[in-house]
């Protein structure tokens, strides 16, 4: 008969202390450093984050423009103009919305600011200086910075750069490494990647779920910048991934003070990063939230901050002291309401839309306190 190895428990994976959550975002921005920039076309750049400012270096528009179809006209020969006196205009030139304006003329006259009699142009009313007219340099003034570096390119900042004619831009765009701490198939440690793999995608990463080739072969991976981990931090028989980690590259802490997410651990292997997340739901999501976001924020140069928005709770939240919790919340309109602490169901989970951020020193929150909202998941 065949007997099941038993891993003596003096031999497992142990937490020695809890690390304040502050200490280890302090390591971890004085460790992870922004990737090489690349070049790449508009296209390629959507929710990548520039690694440079975009800098207009002639003004737009470079001459003066109609900035609505009309006449063409020197605004000083319509001063005195009515539908009774008319001005006679030397010319009149007829200009669509865009196109530069000719000669002489600053300004653009309506369509029925200007009448055609016997082949001779009269202006009917008057028309202003610049009136109707985009001068030059009016969208973007010469040496004007257009996009700073650290931005998130999405939909209006890609328009913007088409419009002012920038056809590519250095930016920065992180490839992290999902792995599952063991082989096999665990629905819920799946479920984290999955979601994971999202968030990495939405905040300017690239995901890249390995496959089943082992934790070794993904901490070896040198074609990532970064690892991340899921399950195995914990005291389990079959929990290696902090001693894999360790024997590979530098442990710097095991066990955060963060509730959910305590057996969060964090290192390096060469010069990248590795994030090692509980393979529980409620904490691996967590544990991103809290130092996942802020790697990838790191590696990708961004400079934006999270969205947030603040509301009044229904009711009183409590903390235990020592402690960074994430509270997962219901928010609707100006009020928000805590669903669960400490352990968070899947059903919580379903109804959260929100997280709130308690400090280690408080004890939590009373009913009508106005708090901070952080973006979910």
């Amino acid at each position: 008969m065949t007997r099941a190895m038993i891993v003596e428990p003096d031999r497992r994976q142990r937490i020695a202390r809890l690390t304040p959550l502050a200490d280890v975002l302090a390591r971890l921005d004085a460790l992870v450093k922004p990737v090489t920039p690349r070049m790449v076309d508009l296209e390629a750049a959507r929710g990548r984050t520039l690694a440079e400012d975009v800098v207009i270096h002639a003004p737009i528009p470079t001459t003066a423009r109609a900035l609505r179809d009309g006449w063409a006209v020197s605004s000083d020969l319509t001063t005195d103009a009515g539908a009774y006196a008319p001005a006679p205009l030397p010319s009149a030139v007829w200009v669509d919305v865009g196109e530069p304006l000719p000669g002489d003329a600053d300004a653009v006259a309506a369509l029925d600011a200007v009448a055609i009699r016997d082949g001779a142009a009269q202006a009917l009313a008057p028309v202003g200086p610049g009136e109707g007219a985009l001068p030059t340099g009016a969208d973007v003034a010469s040496g004007t910075t257009l996009l700073p570096t650290g931005r998130r390119l999405g939909g209006i900042e890609l328009a913007l750069l088409a419009a002012a004619g920038v056809a590519g831009v250095r930016v920065r765009a992180p490839r992290l490494r999902l792995v599952r701490a063991a082989p096999g198939s665990d629905a819920v440690i799946d479920a984290a990647i999955g979601c994971i793999a999202d968030a990495i995608g939405s905040q300017g990463g690239v995901a890249a779920i390995a496959a089943q080739h082992g934790l070794a072969n993904a901490l070896a991976d040198t074609s990532v910048d970064a690892v991340v981990v899921v399950g195995g931090t914990g005291t389990g028989k079959n929990d290696t991934t902090v001693r894999t980690l360790a024997s590979m590259g530098e442990l710097i802490v095991h066990g955060i003070g963060l509730l959910p997410g305590e057996t969060t651990a964090f290192g390096t292997v060469g010069a990248r990063p590795v994030l090692a997340l509980p393979g529980r739901l409620d904490a691996a999501l967590a544990a991103w939230h809290v130092l996942g976001r802020v790697m990838l924020a790191r590696l990708s140069g961004s400079l934006e901050a999270p969205p947030m928005r603040t509301a009044k709770l229904t009711h009183k939240v409590s903390s235990s002291v020592g402690l960074s919790e994430l509270v997962p919340v219901w928010c609707e309109g100006a009020y928000v309401t805590p669903i669960a602490s400490g352990y968070v169901p899947l059903a919580a989970l379903a109804q959260a839309n929100g997280w709130i951020f308690i400090e280690p020193d408080s004890e939590g929150y009373p009913a009508q306190n106005e708090v901070v909202i952080r973006p979910w998941p």
